[in-house]
């Protein structure tokens, strides 16, 4: 059954709404963040240069300026690598003198062979920006579609798929993948692209493999969801030199604006990292009383979720939903997620008080659905 790729949280907002369809952190950006930003302006009349910012965030995860290219958002990092992977002759290889096995791999492996993709996977469900990317540029996926409870087997990717890609954690299940599992799917001749968005939901971040060089093996990161920048839109790609060099080419110049920028750096430093580290932890704790409350409602709650969201299952979910709107709440659908059904939702974390106000709302609805 065909469903709107292109269906995203934030078209489930509106006016007088309370926003648990949008998984941006609230009463973000930070005041010190504010501050930066205003003062980043005193350069807007000069081109934005990303190579500072291409540096830094390099640095943070252990890599070289080479390998990462700054992006308007994670959307875009997608639409790029679409445009590349789908140009006739774009095969790649590392350069002489790239090092899988270099500083910060935790997982050596030699280089891809750079063949062209002919087969195409996208693992589900999943954040559906990556295959509405491929379909744009004429790529018809195969999807992979992961049963409940949603966690990744590495057996049902098809062995001849050349480009693989999967969340970690997922959007909407929120399930964080083992590292080691998604390791196992690189190898020579494949793109493995892991979509990161939300790894700093998890203090820490155990599972990430953005400093890691495996053949193929590109991380996509936004900074907009933590850091509450969604409307200034900055993400970024890391990958093989040639991959990435191939990504700048089919960028347009100057995309990445000063502010972007200058988000960029600020969100990598200790300072953020510090920040982003405690609110994963005391976003844990309001995520429990979440789920606690919902399954306390007689909610399905996919297990382990570790996001800042929750996908739960729920007899009559679309008619809920509705009902939910008109007593000020606004969800996600997630039927528009291949791999999932109309009786499933996707719930933002919020602070315990919204999620009271929310679990009384569900009661109210739940009881007045017809019998």
């Amino acid at each position: 059954m065909p469903v709107d790729l292109r269906h995203h949280g934030d078209s489930e907002i509106g006016p007088g709404l309370v926003d648990l369809a949008v998984n941006v952190r609230q009463g973000m950006p930070p005041t010190w963040l504010r501050e930066l930003l205003a003062t980043s302006l005193s350069d807007i009349s000069a081109y934005p240069n990303a190579d500072r910012a291409t540096r830094i965030v390099a640095g943070h995860h252990g890599r070289d300026p080479e390998e990462v290219l700054l992006t308007v958002g994670a959307a875009e990092a997608f639409t790029l690598l679409a445009r590349v992977l789908a140009t006739p002759g774009r095969a790649w290889s590392e350069p002489a003198g790239y090092e899988p096995g270099g500083s910060g791999s935790a997982l050596a492996a030699p280089s891809p062979a750079g063949l062209p993709v002919s087969r195409p996977v996208v693992v589900h469900p999943q954040f559906t920006e990556p295959e509405a990317a491929l379909r744009a540029v004429g790529f018809v996926p195969d999807r992979v579609l992961l049963p409940d409870p949603f966690v990744l087997d590495a057996s049902l990717v098809p062995d001849d798929a050349d480009l693989v890609m999967i969340g970690n954690p997922t959007n909407p299940t929120s399930v964080l993948h083992p590292a080691a599992t998604i390791a196992s799917l690189a190898r020579e001749g494949r793109y493995l692209v892991v979509d990161e968005a939300f790894a700093d939901c998890v203090p820490g971040e155990p599972e990430s493999l953005a400093s890691v060089r495996l053949p193929g093996l590109v991380v996509i990161r936004s900074l907009t969801k933590t850091w509450g920048l969604a409307g200034l839109r900055i993400g970024y790609v890391i990958g093989p030199p040639e991959l990435v060099a191939a990504m700048r080419e089919a960028q347009p110049l100057w995309a990445v604006s000063t502010p972007a920028l200058a988000a960029a750096e600020a969100c990598v430093s200790p300072r953020a990292q510090a920040e982003a580290f405690r609110w994963a932890g005391e976003m844990a704790d309001r995520r429990r009383v979440l789920v606690d409350g919902l399954t306390a409602l007689g909610a399905y709650v996919v297990p382990e979720a570790q996001g800042s969201f929750v996908c739960v299952r729920l007899p009559h979910a679309l008619q809920l939903r509705t009902l939910l709107r008109e007593r000020g709440f606004a969800v996600r659908r997630a039927d528009t997620f291949p791999g999932l059904g109309p009786e499933w939702l996707r719930v933002a974390v919020r602070d315990d008080e919204t999620t009271a106000a929310f679990l009384a709302a569900l009661k109210e609805a739940r009881d007045d659905l017809p019998a």
